[in-house]
């Protein structure tokens, strides 16, 4: 079989490197086929430590084939698009690789996303099974008739949770949740692996390089949101990125899992790379920071990714004192930058915990596959977010002419290599406007970001160009709530900013101006939070609404939301 191969012409960056990490080698196959082909003789090793259920690999692979074949045998076939809305459980593995094996396509959901975002993102990607946590029964119910949906698969959290935990697990919550008797359209996670029992044809598809594999959603560099399509190498090849600029990490290693699936960073790199090197996967189905210390203490992970909350979290929890962090070879920031002062707090919180070195922090996008830059050890600057990882290109220029400046001089980020995303799904004018192709025929992605490169190649984020609210590390657009405002029959105008948020960083605040027939009172303000429950995310949905009589405007009659940020 033969092997994609990335090269790029020399950039300042690459003496961090030895000439032989400066290209990438990837098979041409699917998520699946190069998931088992890296662990073929490692089956033995635990993949997945699920709150103490530990699962090898040869489990694994034997549930996805499971999976696989009931897939088949509800007539998915090559190229169908498989939805998979859950939170951090072995299912949502074994469904992920299951989908690749046949040759699908995976579509990523927040399982806690509003009923119309959920119904939006199967319908736009045309899936035609799901794969749902079953607390989200009820909201499936409800836009099942408005989807390509014939089969949809209901788990719970505590179907591969130990016997004792399960037992809990139901008395606390899953006797409260609604479930269907008799209906057609549902099944049941132990009904429906029964049925790949039954099924004894071959159910591998291969599927090569280039061809898609996975949907995830994301606000785009616009701000408005985006189904963004990646291919099989897109995702391989950061595998093979993360190598290098890991290179202390082995299959003895354990990574703790928490952050979720339907998020880049948490699929590529904190789901596929571990499993891919043959490492334990420590799944945290949902995540307490007050708990954080006996997470550490029961699991002893070596790998710690996480966004900055994560780590402030880390830092804050009253029971860390006596825990010890020698055991812990990385701990890797994403989804969102730390800015100097942060960093030396992280780092100097690890060094008194006795760990061996401290946070390295990575930049990326949905677009890029996650992880596009790192700050290895080895590069490893101050406030810096690393250099490009091998095979990857980068340059820095003017927005509005787009000529390359100078090194130390700030301009919008662009980004280059097989990490590049496939496009936006049905969208080619977006397409267009993110990737440019140069003179050369090289794809650069606009990030919408603002940063600068010092003299070693090493980039230093500086701001977005678009409005955007980092929260707990989530992207979080105020055009798209603001869209969702205006459409409520009361508003008649919104503005919603980012306010600071002692663990989340920030958090959605919303000024709102009603129509001259409605005036502001207890009920209107409790349906409009209603409303937004139904139709934002939680984690978008404001935390606060603010009633005015007007909004400010700049010169040309826009709202000033920058006069609005002011005042936080």
């Amino acid at each position: 079989m033969g092997f994609f191969l990335f090269r790029k012409k020399k950039r300042i960056w690459e003496k961090f490197y030895h000439k032989n990490e400066r290209t990438v080698d990837v098979p041409p196959m699917s998520l699946y086929e190069f998931l088992y082909e890296k662990n073929i003789d490692r089956m033995d090793n635990i993949a997945i430590n699920y709150l103490g259920n530990k699962i090898t690999y040869r489990v694994l692979f034997h549930e996805i084939d499971l999976c696989a074949k009931a897939m088949r045998s509800q007539g998915i076939r090559k190229g169908d698009v498989v939805s998979i809305c859950m939170p951090n459980t072995p299912e949502s593995v074994i469904a992920f690789y299951a989908v690749s094996k046949i040759g699908g396509i995976a579509n990523m959901i927040h399982p806690l996303s509003a009923e119309e975002e959920i119904k939006k993102s199967i319908a736009d990607t045309k899936s035609v099974m799901l794969f749902t946590v079953n607390f989200n029964y009820k909201k499936i119910v409800n836009i099942l008739g408005d989807t390509n949906l014939y089969k949809v698969i209901l788990i719970s959290p505590r179907d591969s949770m130990t016997k004792a935990m399960g037992i809990g697990y139901y008395l606390m919550q899953d006797r409260k949740i609604k479930l269907p008797k008799s209906n057609e359209s549902f099944m049941f996670w132990k009904d429906f692996r029964a049925k790949g029992k039954n099924y004894n044809r071959d159910v591998l598809n291969p599927t090569t390089w280039n061809e898609a594999a996975v949907i995830l959603h994301s606000g785009g560099t616009s701000g408005t949101p985006k189904s963004i399509v990646l291919s099989n190498g897109n995702i391989n090849v950061v595998i093979g990125q993360a190598q290098i600029a890991l290179p202390e990490n082995n299959d003895r290693d354990s990574m703790l899992g928490i952050l979720p699936m339907f998020h880049c960073f948490g699929l590529v790199e904190c789901t596929h790379y571990p499993l891919s090197i043959g490492a334990c996967l420590i799944q945290v189905p949902k995540f307490d920071a007050g708990r954080f210390d006996k997470l550490l203490r029961k699991y002893r992970p070596s790998i710690i990714p996480g966004v900055p909350t994560l780590f402030e979290a880390l830092m804050s929890n009253k029971h860390m004192d006596d825990v010890d962090l020698s055991n812990v070879k990385y701990v890797v920031s994403g989804g969102d930058s730390l800015n100097e002062e942060r960093n030396l707090a992280v780092n100097d919180f690890l060094k008194a915990h006795h760990c061996r070195h401290g946070v390295v922090q990575g930049y990326g996008m949905t677009e890029t596959s996650g992880g596009c830059v790192f700050s290895s050890t080895s590069a490893y600057t101050l406030g810096s977010v690393g250099i490009p990882l091998p095979g990857n290109d980068m340059k820095i220029v003017n927005p509005d002419t787009k000529e390359e400046v100078d090194i130390g001089q700030v301009g919008e980020i662009l980004i280059s290599g097989p990490s590049v995303m496939m496009g936006y799904l049905d969208d080619e004018v977006e397409t267009n406007k993110v990737l440019e192709k140069d003179k050369k025929g090289v794809i650069w992605v606009h990030t919408g970001d603002l940063g600068y490169m010092d003299k070693n190649g090493c980039l230093f984020f500086v701001q977005r160009l678009k409005r955007l609210i980092i929260s707990s590390g989530y992207n979080v657009y105020p055009s798209h709530i603001e869209e969702i405002l205006n459409k409520h029959p009361a508003i008649l105008n919104s503005c919603v900013v980012g306010v600071p948020h002692p663990y989340k960083v920030q958090v959605p605040k919303a000024y709102v101006v009603l129509k001259s027939e409605y005036k502001e009172n207890l009920k209107l303000r409790s349906e409009i939070k209603e409303y937004c429950e139904k139709n934002l995310a939680k984690y978008m949905i404001p935390k606060e609404f603010v009633y005015r009589e007007s909004l400010p405007k700049t010169m040309v009659g826009k709202v000033d939301y920058k006069k609005l940020e002011a005042e936080q």
